[in-house]
């Protein structure tokens, strides 16, 4: 102690030469205390008869230095080293109050000399980043900045960035930087930084990770050159021709967009018929000539050949013996008797070719055609429809279904003669259309539907089977013909409706039909895109149709023109998503249309595939609906209860799908589904519990209320999500719960549901379960339908061809409501057909009969020429 006070007194000698001065030859360092380990401070001095060592102002004691003497060889100077040790303990006394600093001071006897400072720092690294790297979808060549703010440390931590747990160095690629903020910048996205990316922060006490960022570099799809115009597919007359393209220019990769538009192009072409050539009149005959002959002429020119047509055959140029004064014909009586016979034969060739002319013209305007051969159309009729208000106990159209268990059926009767020229329907005062009559005529039923097991066999060969559900639950197929048919999935208003004539005559299709589930299936949604029905498959792909088939499926849109852009989106042979047809727009192509209804849409397509409809909102105010509904388990053995509340795409489909879900759960429903719009606000859904007695129950939710986000909604590519509220009751004699669920938009308007059960009541899902749709998921032929087939016929015979007054389907598209498209309409050959088949997809199979027969007998009355036709 007393040399530390004389230390402090001492001073350099007035005088004394600068050489005697200690100088140090090494001074203490800054230092950082590593966990519990002490740290050790030295310094070394010469010429130096005293070193003592000062921290924050205060002289460490003497017995805590180590000291070792020497002589410096080049001087022969004193040399002095001291050491001292500083732990934890010591610097955390003034943590907070200052840093922790140690100085040497060396004596001679010349004065003193102070070293520099040495900071001791207790060293240490937070485990969590500030900001950690986030995922990031990119287009390639497109920049890329990941920022990185690593947990703070003393010392502060160095940042080293890892790609695939192989560390980046921007020394050795040009296309990588790592700013002073510690962010990893790549100028220029390529395929090669598809990877996942960890920044690390490390000192000398620890080395932390963040979380890794998945970066994905996506290649946006292009359009190939459009292929050459194919030929012309008829050989005569009018036809079509068509290009393709393919997104191949780039090709998609890593997620990136398909190409927007249609990968096939068709156009309307005419190719000139070839035209036989025909004969012209014999000329007159010339006058006899000395050899006693003469002759006639004609000519190849009505028509004359043209297009490839083939020439006329046969002389162009006739002669024949004449008697004049000048010469005589004398013809022997053989050649006479041959001449005579010849002309009877050919007489007698000619009146059987008209009578069979004849007859045939008979069979065509008194009977069948050859091609309707089908029982159902003489079992099932319009029945009489009364015109005049006071007989409103006439039955109304009936239908009677047709017996498939037999091959063939007979019909004991006649068909009423179809009338010639101009006129329409039969509308006296009587029946709407006069009943069949007296004749006899055998017709088939089609073949019934394939077997199950059969069809999934032939199925599964083919290609596109692997995109299909391996199951059959939400699965529909059977076999058609010409006369159509319809396929149904039970519980999902998913149906497809094949019309007469759709499938070419002589051909056998068979058809499937089918939901995929979202998992199934990616669909890519761009910007506010969002999914708005189910995906459904229809096939198989490739399948000529001469009519277009109508594929009904639900959805959950609440449509307006300004603020909605719904599209018809379809599968292509190369699994890429295409526009084939944007609602309200003039469509670009007649092999798609679609009617969009409050809750279903109607799908207009003469290619089969698989289908969607994508909406993308134009306004905030755009919105869809929200099916609300609640479970809770049957049966409560515990004192733990939770009640799941589900938000659905309003469509039949999820709801179906939840069912089956609650059916494994051992759920019950608790009170009736709800309808909520949810809003394009960006804004969560948010669900709360309330009014709960307090005394029987209590939540287990930390939170008062709970969220789903908006986009996980919004997307629509998760149908079903759902929030459990667990509750706990404080006694097992606690039965009933008494409570209600808000569920609301933020910043929106919501539902409230009450909700009053008994748990101890046993609840079947019987009681709730949606019912079982009436039916086959696979009818064929006219079972499929509600207008008998004959009757069908002849309301489009009729309503086709412009009337008077507009007495045709125009006026009976506006009595049903379907006005706004009838430029569809009139783009097909047969209007009626199109509108029928439209009311057949709608109202199948509870559709009201009656009143489409009364609208069809409103429109005969409308044509007063009607009135006049005399009754079958």
């Amino acid at each position: 102690t007393g040399a530390q006070q004389s230390a402090t007194v001492a001073n350099p000698a007035s005088g004394a030469s600068p050489d005697l001065l200690p100088h140090f030859q090494l001074e203490p360092e800054d230092v950082y205390i590593v966990k519990n380990k002490a740290v050790s401070l030295a310094c070394r001095a010469t010429p130096a008869t005293q070193i003592y060592f000062k921290c924050n102002g205060e002289w460490v004691h003497q017995g805590d230095h180590v000291t070792q003497h020497s002589t410096d060889r080049s001087t022969g100077l004193p040399v002095m080293e001291v050491r001292i040790e500083v732990t934890r303990q010591q610097v955390e006394k003034i943590f907070g109050l200052e840093e922790y600093w140690c100085q040497c001071v060396a004596w001679s006897s010349s004065g003193t000399t102070k070293s520099q400072k040495a900071f001791v720092r207790i060293a240490y690294l937070r485990k969590n980043f500030e900001q950690e790297p986030t995922a990031r979808e990119v287009s390639i060549e497109q920049g890329i900045v990941l920022p990185c703010r690593p947990p703070e440390g003393i010392p502060p931590a160095e940042v080293e960035w890892l790609r695939n747990e192989e560390l980046v160095d921007p020394a050795l690629d040009a296309n990588v930087y790592v700013t002073p903020e510690h962010s990893l910048v790549l100028r220029q996205a390529r395929l090669a930084d598809t990877a996942n990316y960890t920044c690390v922060a490390k000192n000398i006490v620890a080395r932390r990770r963040s979380a890794s960022a998945a970066i994905t570099v996506y290649v946006n799809g292009g359009w190939s050159t459009w292929t050459q115009w194919s030929g012309c597919s008829t050989s005569c007359g009018r036809g079509w021709q068509k290009r393709s393209r393919t997104c191949t220019n780039p090709t998609p990769l890593n997620g990136g967009a398909f190409c927007e538009g249609q990968n096939v192009q068709k156009t309307a072409c005419t190719t000139l018929c070839p035209v036989d050539g025909a004969w012209s009149e014999w000329s007159k005959w010339s006058e006899c000539g000395a050899e006693c002959t003469h002759w006639r002429s004609r000519e190849c020119s009505e028509p004359a050949p043209r297009n490839g047509g083939r020439d006329c055959h046969g002389p162009e140029l006739d002669t024949r013996n004449c008697t004049s004064e000048l010469c005589t014909h004398v013809a022997s009586g053989a050649e006479d008797v041959a001449l005579y016979v010849g002309l009877v034969a050919v007489a007698v060739c000619l009146v059987l070719l008209l009578l069979v002319g004849v007859l045939v013209y008979c069979r065509k305007k008194g009977g069948l055609d050859a091609d309707v051969a089908d029982s159902s159309i003489l079992t099932a009729g319009f029945q009489p429809v009364s015109i005049k208000p006071s007989k409103a106990d006439n039955p109304s159209l009936l239908t009677i279904q047709p017996d498939l268990s037999t091959t063939t059926m007979t019909y004991q009767g006649s068909l009423c003669p179809r009338q010639d020229g101009p006129a329409k329907l039969q509308l006296p005062n009587g029946h709407l259309l006069s009943p069949l009559g007296a004749g006899r005529h055998t017709l088939h039923h089609s073949s019934p539907a394939a077997e199950g097991a059969d069809f999934v066999a032939r199925l599964s060969t083919q290609s596109y089977f692997r995109s299909l559900p391996r199951g059959t639950n939400n699965m529909a197929y059977g076999t058609f013909n010409f006369l159509g048919g319809r396929l149904m999935i039970p519980n999902t208003g998913i149906s497809l409706l094949i019309p007469p004539d759709a499938i070419p005559r002589g051909k056998i299709y068979e058809v499937y039909l089918t939901l995929h589930k979202q998992e199934e299936v990616r669909l890519p949604l761009a910007g506010c895109q969002t999914l708005l029905s189910p995906i459904v498959s229809c096939g198989p792909p490739g399948v000529l149709l001469t009519r277009p088939a109508i594929l009904a499926m639900g959805h959950c849109v609440e449509a307006s023109a300004e603020n909605w852009s719904i599209r018809l989106k379809k599968q292509s042979c190369e699994g890429t998503w295409e526009d084939v047809l944007q609602l309200g727009a003039e469509p670009c192509t007649e092999l798609y249309y679609c009617q969009l209804e409050a809750q279903a849409c109607y799908v207009f397509t003469e290619q089969l595939g698989r289908f969607a409809l994508v909406g993308e909102s134009l306004s905030m105010a755009a919105s869809k609906r929200l099916k609300l509904v609640l479970f809770a388990p049957a049966a409560c053995p515990s004192l733990e209860y939770n009640i799941r509340v589900y938000c659905l795409s309003d469509t039949q489909d999820v709801l179906k799908e939840v069912i089956q879900l609650e059916k494994q759960l051992g759920g019950q429903l608790i009170g009736a589904p709800r309808v909520l719009h949810f809003k394009d606000s960006y804004h969560n859904l948010r669900l709360s519990i309330h009014d709960m007695p307090s005394s029987l129950w209590k939540s287990k939710l930390l939170a008062s209320y709970q969220e789903i986000p908006f986009y996980h909604i919004w997307s629509g590519l998760q149908p079903f999500l759902h929030c459990t509220f667990t509750l706990e009751r404080l006694s097992t004699s606690t039965c009933e719960l008494a409570c209600k669920i808000w569920v609301w938009q933020v910043e929106g308007d919501g539902q409230s549901f009450t909700v009053n059960f008994n748990i101890a009541k046993d609840t079947r899902f019987s009681d709730w379960l949606v019912p079982d749709e009436v039916g086959t998921p696979a009818l064929v032929g006219p079972s499929a339908f509600k207008i008998p087939f004959l009757i069908r016929q002849k309301i489009i015979s009729s309503l086709d061809p412009p009337g008077t007054r507009g007495a045709d389907w125009r006026t009976l598209a506006q009595k049903l409501n379907l006005d706004s498209h009838l430029s569809f309409f009139a783009s097909k050959a047969s209007p009626t057909a199109m509108i029928l088949n439209l009311w057949e997809a709608r109202h199948f199979p509870n559709g009201n009969l009656s009143q489409l027969a009364a609208a069809v007998a409103e429109i005969g009355k409308q044509d007063g020429a009607l009135f006049s036709e005399a009754e079958c």
